[in-house]
């Protein structure tokens, strides 16, 4: 059994750890909560917009990056990763499920990494690209270069479909990873595409879902929706599709802020319990550890006296 000393020595170390964990986890719990709230506060945006879009395409509508390959050969996935760690398993899931996903698809794939913690993958994929983290707020414009390399590489047929593999927050202590469609962009996806965030009873993207709500906000048995263009159909599309694109993005990015200080939240809380549940054990093995050495001294003291009797 350890001495006493050496006992006391690492009850303090790790009373030391735990203030630093149980720091970590309120400071990750604070980010969290802003987080949260920008991510919920978009997703009914990020959504409609969406919606918008199926819309337009159901009128004819046509553009490049409406348009999907027949044949698919190479593709590119943007993977968003944080830049730091002690966040649980919120990276390394997220990387298994690329390389998963590589594996089962086949296909030649570039990698566009956002963020650090994801350079590991470099080891399995060429990565082309690779665009910062923002540490604080995200904003719509931090996605803008992002959104024109994409589109340009997609334009220039270097890729024949684009993914993007996140971390979608379900709640504070679940977060799930992902890999949706990105390009080209599908308005018919169902709730795996990109394009809903979230299930809500206000917002589907299926034919069937637009439908149903058409008829319950209209009078008519048929209801069509009318748009008209200035100047043209493709000018808009022009204007409105990259947006669209940056929407999605953006909203991809705060869902892996929230989910990042949500599992790092749940991990500094995990590690506080371990360091505490630690400590207690280490202080009834130093009370059996000053025990002991009681007992021995008084053991010895009598056989002393005993001796001398």
């Amino acid at each position: 059994m350890a001495n006493t000393k050496d006992i006391q020595r690492r009850i303090k170390s790790i009373a030391s750890t735990k203030k630093i964990t149980r720091a970590m986890e309120m400071v990750a719990a604070a980010k969290m909560r802003k987080a949260v709230e920008s991510t919920l506060a978009t997703r009914t945006y990020a959504n409609l917009s969406w919606e918008t879009l199926i819309n337009l395409t159901r009128g004819g509508a046509t553009h490049p990056l409406l348009e999907k390959r027949e044949k698919l050969n190479k593709q590119a996935i943007v993977v968003i990763t944080s830049n730091r760690g002690l966040c649980g398993g919120f990276n390394s899931l997220l990387m298994s499920l690329v390389r998963a996903t590589v594996a089962n698809s086949n296909l030649e794939t570039d990698i566009i990494l956002i963020g650090k913690k994801g350079e590991s993958l470099t080891n399995y994929f060429p990565v082309v690209a690779q665009f910062p983290y923002p540490e604080a707020a995200v904003e719509a414009s931090d996605v803008a270069p992002i959104i024109s390399f994409i589109s340009e590489a997609y334009l220039e047929k270097k890729y024949d479909q684009v993914l993007v593999a996140y971390s979608d927050f379900i709640n504070a202590v679940k977060q799930v990873p992902k890999i949706r469609p990105f390009l080209p962009i599908m308005p018919s996806a169902d709730l795996d595409g990109l394009g809903i965030i979230s299930a809500e009873d206000k917002v589907g993207s299926t034919e069937e879902f637009i439908e149903a709500k058409a008829q319950k906000h209209s009078h008519r048995e048929k209801y069509n929706f009318e748009y008209q263009f200035e100047p043209k159909p493709r000018a808009v599309l022009d204007a409105i599709v990259p947006r669209l694109l940056e929407i999605q993005l953006y909203q991809a990015f705060l869902e892996s802020s929230a989910s990042e200080h949500s599992a790092r939240m749940s991990a500094m809380h995990q590690a506080t319990q371990a360091a505490n549940d630690l400590g207690v054990e280490l202080t009834l093995s130093y009370n059996k550890a000053r025990q002991s050495a009681i007992t021995a001294e008084i053991a010895e003291i009598t056989a002393g006296v005993a001796a001398l009797n």
